[in-house]
C-alpha cells in the first residue's frame, strides 16, 4: 500500500512490468493526486460524512484504476467522468445505508477551514449551518448538479455528459437549486428559522 499526498491510502498495484501497465500506474498516480481531494470533498457533501466520504473516494478511485483505464490519460474527459463515477459510488453507498436502516452522520464534524478568532470560527459554521440546511432541502440530483457547478467548477456541457441529461436539463436544475439557495439565506437573513 501507498500513502499518496492526500493522506488517503489506495492499493498501488506491484509488480507491474510492461510499458503500458507503468503508462497506467502514472496516470493513475497523477491523476489520484490532483483529483482525489475535490472528489472527497464532493463525496462529503453528498453523504454528510467525511469518514463514509473518504471510503467512497478509495472506492471511486479502485473502481476507475481496476475497470477504465483508457480514461486515464484523457484528462479534459476523465475528470467530469470521474465525479460521475463517484457520484454513482455515493448512490450505492445510501441504497446500503438505507436497506441496512443507518442514518447518514451529519457533517457537523467536516473539515472546517482555519480562522484566525473565535468569532469568525463561529461565523463560518453559522454560515455552513445555514448551507447544508439549504442543500438538504435539494434532492440528491440537484445537490449534485449544484456541487459540480459551483464548487467544483465543471463546465455545463460536462455535468450534461456525466449525468446523462440535456444542456437544458442541467441549466433549469441548478437555476432551481439556486433558487432554493437564495431562499434559505434571504429566510436566514430576515431571521426567520432555518429547517
Amino acid at each position: 500500500m501507498a500513502t499518496l499526498t492526500t493522506g488517503l491510502v489506495l492499493p498501488i498495484f506491484e509488480g507491474s512490468t510492461t510499458c503500458g501497465e507503468l503508462a497506467d500506474r502514472e496516470a493513475f498516480t497523477a491523476l489520484y493526486e490532483r483529483h482525489a481531494p475535490r472528489i472527497h470533498r464532493f463525496l462529503r457533501d453528498l453523504l454528510g460524512d467525511a469518514v463514509l466520504a473518504a471510503d467512497a473516494t478509495q472506492e471511486t478511485f479502485a473502481r476507475v484504476f481496476s475497470k477504465h483505464r483508457e480514461m486515464l490519460r484523457d484528462e479534459e474527459r476523465a475528470v467530469p467522468w470521474l465525479f460521475g463515477v463517484a457520484r454513482n459510488v455515493s448512490l450505492e453507498l445510501r441504497k446500503t445505508r438505507m436497506r441496512a436502516g443507518r442514518v447518514l452522520v451529519s457533517a457537523e464534524n467536516a473539515d472546517a477551514p482555519s480562522s484566525s478568532s473565535p468569532e469568525r470560527d463561529a461565523l463560518g459554521r453559522e454560515a455552513m449551518r445555514v448551507i447544508d440546511a439549504a442543500l438538504a432541502q435539494l434532492s440528491e440530483e440537484r445537490r449534485a448538479l449544484l456541487l459540480l457547478r459551483m464548487d467544483h467548477g465543471l463546465a455545463y456541457e460536462a455535468i450534461a455528459e456525466l449525468m446523462g441529461f440535456s444542456l437544458a436539463k442541467v441549466k433549469v436544475e441548478i437555476h432551481r437549486a439556486r433558487l432554493v439557495l437564495r431562499d434559505t439565506l434571504d429566510a436566514y437573513r430576515r431571521g426567520e428559522p432555518i429547517r
